[in-house]
This record gives C-alpha cells, structure tokens and sequence, in this order.
C-alpha cells in the first residue's frame, strides 16, 4: 500500500502475549456481567479505534457534527486528553486549550453550537450531560475516543482503522499498536477505513473488505480527507487565505500521530516539502521554536509557507515568542472527511436509522 506505516517488533512479541491475557480477561469481566456496562439514556455514538492514535477520529466526529447539527442538539463527550484540568468541564467559546485539550477546544472553536464537554471518566461526564440543566435535553451524544471505555454502552459503535495500518495486520502492544485483540472489532457497528488515497481502486476495497472479514450487521466505508484554503494562523498578520502552487517550498509542522498522508496529498501540489514532525499532542517548547525558525531560515525559494494542522493550531497559538517573519508565514491546513465511492447518503441513513430505531424502542435494536 502507498505508504505503509506496518512495523512489527517481532522480540516484543512475548510480552504482547501477557498484555493481550489482561486485555481479555477485562473484556471477559464485561462480557459476562462481572463488570457493568452502563446504557445511555439518549442516542449515542462511540467514535474509536483498535490502535494508538492515529485514525482521524477528530475529523470523523467533525463530519457527525455537520451531519446532525442542523436537525438535532448535539453533544461531544471527551477526555481532553492532557489537559491542566480535572474532572467533568464544559466547555465554551471562553474555553482555554490548557482547560479543556486540544481537540475539544478544535471542535468548540469550529462548533461554537455545540455542546462539548469533557470528562476522563465517562460514566459521570455521560450522567452530567443527562443531569445538568444546560445539557439536559440534548438529542444526541458522541463519545470521542470511547471504544475501550466499556463502562459506557454507545448505542452504535464506529471503528476507525487507518488504510496505511489496518487492523488486520497490526498486532498487540508493545509488539504493534493494538490495544485490543482484532476479535474486538465484532462490537463496531460501522467500520470506517479512514485516510484512504482519493485514487483508490476498486480492487483495492474489495481486498480490504475480505481481508476485515466483517459480520453481516457490521457495515463497511472508506474516507479521504479534502483539504480547505490555506489561512494564516495570527489574525495580526497582513492577508487572510494563501494557496499552494508548485513553486510553493513548505515547512509541514505537525504534533499528531501519522502525519505521513497529509505529506503524500500535499505532495500531489508541490513536491517541495520539508516535514518537521513531533509527537502527538506535543508541548512547543522554546528549543522546538527554535528548531521551527531555524528549519523556515534554510529553506529555499522565493515563495516559503509553514503548514500545521488545526490541531496543532491550537498549541502554536500559546507560543508568545516566535518571531516576526515565521509569525507571517504560519498557515493552518484545514481538514475535512469525505465518504468514498459515493456512499455518503448511505452512510447518513445508517446514523439516522439508528436515531429512529432508538427513538420507537428505547434501546438498539
């Protein structure tokens, strides 16, 4: 596959095998009752994955937002993953990034009509959501990043699984990125193969789909990602939207978890690409601001852009002491999920049958 991020650390493989036992004596507790799950009260999706980070479940549960927010009153339950903050926090437009955590804050910045909140322990954000009386009477509840917080039952599940590393062939940490056996794909509902390139071929899909070997109640998409105008990241810098041409020589800054198909897409506009990549929800610190400066400098050409995630954004926004020329030049790249081959009406009736099934039982069907 373009791109195949597969590595196995195959003498790491005997302590996958004691890690896979606990995992499955956990999800035996809760299969068998020992451990209780908890049913929501209100329709709820679980947007998650089998691996560590990496799948876009960010930009997937922006794609439910679009889908539902015009008919319905939305929620997003996350962890706010290394936040400052503890406990349950809901969020606002006032809301900080150190308050409520990178994606939350994304997600509230660009959904200031949504409800977002924030809770490691998602048994009680769920009940806050249902108790307070500023959420009460929400119509939907999506839960980011939930797929191993069994404690809580989403009413539909949605697995994501990164086309540059499908499940089917990842195995167990510390050997591989799973955090759970492939057998706990059966509890997904929707399995989405998500950072696809846009020229996929037919054979390719049907490949993937034997190779995931789904149930007949699992259904199957694929997703791409569509990239919006570049826009400046300062609001005090001159001029609002830049485009990539093949001229263009950019810096690719990013702090997320696979950074590698956003290179290869941008590569298809201009191949003059230096990526500076850093861990997943990273900190800048001031000798990473140097390391940025530093990399803008050395690059050639007349036409120089910095181009960081949305994500990242958020983090870059708190740097005080960049400097001048490399505060003109920062460009955000938004990033928006597009479901593949024409399936996207299909893909909104499987959300909104569930919506109606739920709504004449009171439970998944």
């Amino acid at each position: 596959m373009e791109g195949d991020l597969i590595h196995i650390n195959e003498w790491l493989k005997p302590l996958s095998w004691f890690y896979g036992f606990g995992v499955w004596l956990r999800n035996f507790c809760f299969d068998t009752g020992l451990l209780k799950e908890q049913n929501i009260e209100r329709p709820s999706i679980c947007i998650g994955n089998l691996t560590v980070g990496g799948t876009g479940k960010t930009p997937h549960t922006e794609l439910l937002l679009r889908m539902l927010m015009p008919r319905f009153k939305v929620a997003v339950l996350s962890r706010g993953y290394k936040r400052k903050s503890r406990g349950y926090r809901l969020a606002s437009l006032a809301s900080s990034m150190p308050e409520i955590g990178d994606e939350p804050w994304q997600m509230q910045q660009k959904f200031p009509d949504a409800i977002v909140a924030v809770d490691a322990n998602r048994r009680r954000g769920v009940r806050r959501l249902l108790s307070d009386d500023a959420t009460r009477d929400v119509d939907w509840i999506l839960l980011d990043d939930a797929f191993q917080h069994r404690y809580v039952r989403a009413g539909l599940n949605i697995l994501l699984t990164d086309y540059h590393r499908l499940i089917t062939d990842d195995c167990l940490l510390p050997a591989g990125r799973l955090r759970e056996p492939l057998s706990a794909k059966e509890r997904a509902h929707i399995v989405l193969v998500t950072k696809c390139p846009k020229d996929l071929k037919p054979m390719d899909f049907r490949v993937i789909q034997k190779a995931l070997q789904l149930r007949p109640y699992q259904k199957l998409f694929f997703s791409t990602f569509h990239y919006g105008r570049l826009r400046r990241l300062f609001e005090d810098t001159p001029g609002t939207e830049e485009e990539l041409t093949p001229d263009t020589h950019a810096l690719l800054l990013t702090g997320i978890a696979t950074p590698q198909q956003m290179m290869l897409d941008l590569q298809h506009t201009t191949r003059h690409i230096t990526p500076l990549s850093f861990a997943d929800h990273h900190q800048f610190s001031s000798h990473d601001i140097q390391r940025i400066e530093e990399a803008f400098t050395a690059m050639q050409g007349s036409k120089r852009l910095i181009i960081t995630t949305e994500k990242d954004a958020s983090r870059l926004l708190l740097i005080k002491n960049l400097s001048p020329i490399v505060r003109r030049h920062i460009y955000v790249l938004p990033i928006e999920v597009e479901i593949m081959r024409n399936e996207l009406d299909a893909f909104r009736r499987t959300i909104l049958d569930f919506y109606q099934t739920f709504n004449s039982n009171g439970t998944r069907a």
